[in-house]
């Protein structure tokens, strides 16, 4: 057994180690109510933009409109893959878990990829770091960003992709981020995000609607279905000013970042929620840990008390 000087030095240490996560479990759950309400007041807006995006792609094959390249889908010479994960540690599996998931991914998809050039965006201290040991092609790393990332620093970044897409530098764009469900709850996602078509933003949407709760209520009241229709009577007519294919650009970009936007508030309040239960379980660690020690150092303390009693007992013994 360790003497009771070196079991008090391990005490101290493990109390201070739990003050210091129990401060940063306090900061980080001030950081993740504040990022999950702009995560979730900002669905009603995604939704109802996704919606519109939906029926204007819907429209694509049969409309005489010229649609932008963004609607295009070509032959694929080249993939983006972005990644986003966060800047700083101590989050729990947040950033291991997009990991896995692009690593599950590029294995199932490996056959397809090979004929295919990659390129490689990250969004992240964390991502930028994986990908530098994956010795891959980084075309652009997007790093601190901040605790609540606001739309003019998404900006370069869409801007960034939608460019290199519309000069074909890629014919694909991938996303690999997590989806905020709850605060014990958050899962990696993978997206296809370019080129835009019905079918993919189909499948985003219905991996982002919650099953329960007001924003599922919200799809209902605004008849949000995303699913073409199918008569010409029950499809949505625009009347569009100046002229359809200037306005479908601009209306295309806008759209784009507003997915973009939406994907990077979804994984800011995913960090902040694992980063929340990393520090409270590892608070509670050392809180089993201290009390663990202060019974070990108890019994030390006794045992060395006892051991002396025992040795003035014999001592006196001795003596008479």
């Amino acid at each position: 057994m360790d003497s009771p000087q070196n079991i008090k030095k391990r005490l101290k240490s493990v109390k201070n180690i739990k003050q210091i996560t129990k401060a940063m479990e306090l900061v980080s759950a001030v950081k993740m109510r504040k990022s999950q309400q702009i995560a979730l007041d900002s669905r009603p807006y995604a939704f109802l933009a996704l919606d519109l995006l939906a029926t204007v792609s819907s429209l694509n094959q049969s409309s005489r409109w010229q649609f932008p390249e963004l609607f295009k889908i070509r032959k694929i010479n080249k993939v983006l893959f972005v990644l986003v994960s966060s800047d700083k540690g101590l989050a729990g599996a947040f950033n291991s878990s997009v990991f896995k998931k692009f690593e599950q991914h590029m294995q199932r998809d490996k056959e397809k990829y090979q004929s295919e050039e990659k390129f490689f965006v990250a969004v992240g201290e964390k991502s930028a770091s994986y990908l530098s040991k994956k010795a891959v092609n980084i075309v652009k790393k997007f790093v601190q960003s901040g605790d609540h990332t606001t739309p003019t620093q998404v900006e370069p970044l869409a801007d960034f992709i939608v460019e290199g897409y519309l000069e074909k530098k890629w014919d694909r764009v991938v996303i690999f981020s997590t989806h905020f469900r709850s605060a014990l709850k958050q899962e990696p996602h993978v997206r296809r995000i370019l080129p835009i078509d019905f079918n993919h933003i189909k499948e985003t949407v219905q991996e982002i609607i919650p099953e329960r709760g007001k924003f599922a209520d919200l799809i209902k009241e605004h008849d949000i279905s995303f699913v073409p229709k199918n008569s010409q009577a029950a499809r949505k007519e625009y009347l569009i000013e100046p002229s359809p294919e200037k306005v479908l650009l601009k209306l295309a970009k806008h759209l784009f970042f507003m997915q973009i936007y939406h994907l990077i508030l979804e994984a800011n309040a995913s960090e902040h929620s694992a980063r929340r239960l990393a520090m409270k379980t590892a608070s509670d660690n050392a809180s089993d840990l201290a009390s663990a020690l202060n019974l070990q150092y108890n019994k030390s303390r006794q045992s060395a008390i006892t051991k002396e009693i025992i040795e003035i007992i014999a001592g006196a013994e001795a003596l008479s």
